[in-house]
């Protein structure tokens, strides 16, 4: 957390907090949502100012609740997430980052939902994988000691009687089914906070 924040939060302790403002999208954006955005229920405007975007993601955290927020000044502004609190994408130098611009570090559980989604872990980091990235991810992943053909994940989506595993680096890990409706009760995180 940045210090000047602190020194906010020490001058000014009871600031109310702040509700539906902030969004984090599936692709790892985040998003701005005025009053109409949130009447209409709308994604909200991608914010693109990279000052703005480092200021939140050094200010990034959650709740004893598992209601994530960003501290700005003495104010939490708690945010809707459309997927999980962190989205990962592909990086050459890395493997995989968040959209925070952190390395994740080594994957220790993966799960994919009906719809193909993928989530992994790695101790308290929770992320989505970027949609767009999930070509590359498909060669990480193997079935039978081979590497998974579009119509195998499509029956493994299915049944999910084969084992699925996830290659990263040296490392392996078992993919585990999971419907998307329990990834935020599974994970222990709200999608939606409330006062």
């Amino acid at each position: 957390m940045d210090d000047i924040v602190k020194q906010a939060m020490a001058k000014w302790p009871n600031v109310p907090h702040c509700y539906g403002w902030l969004a984090l999208d599936a692709r790892g954006n985040w998003r701005m949502r005025d009053e109409r955005a949130q009447h209409l229920g709308e994604p909200g405007d991608k914010l693109n100012n990279a000052a703005l975007v480092g200021f939140i993601n050094r200010n990034y955290q959650h709740d004893e609740r598992g209601c994530w927020y960003f501290q700005n000044g003495p104010q939490r502004v708690y945010l809707n997430l459309e997927a999980t609190p962190y989205i990962a994408r592909t990086d050459p130098g890395h493997g995989l980052v968040l959209h925070t611009g952190a390395p994740l570090a080594s994957i220790e559980h993966a799960f994919l939902t009906e719809a193909g989604e993928l989530i992994l872990q790695a101790g308290d980091v929770v992320a989505q994988l970027d949609d767009r990235d999930f070509a590359q991810v498909l060669e990480w992943l193997v079935v039978d000691g081979k590497p998974l053909a579009d119509d195998a994940l499509l029956a493994w989506l299915e049944d999910g009687a084969a084992p699925l595993t996830l290659r990263s680096g040296e490392h392996s890990v078992p993919v585990q089914r999971i419907a998307r409706a329990d990834v935020a009760g599974h994970f222990g995180f709200i999608r939606l906070p409330q006062p």
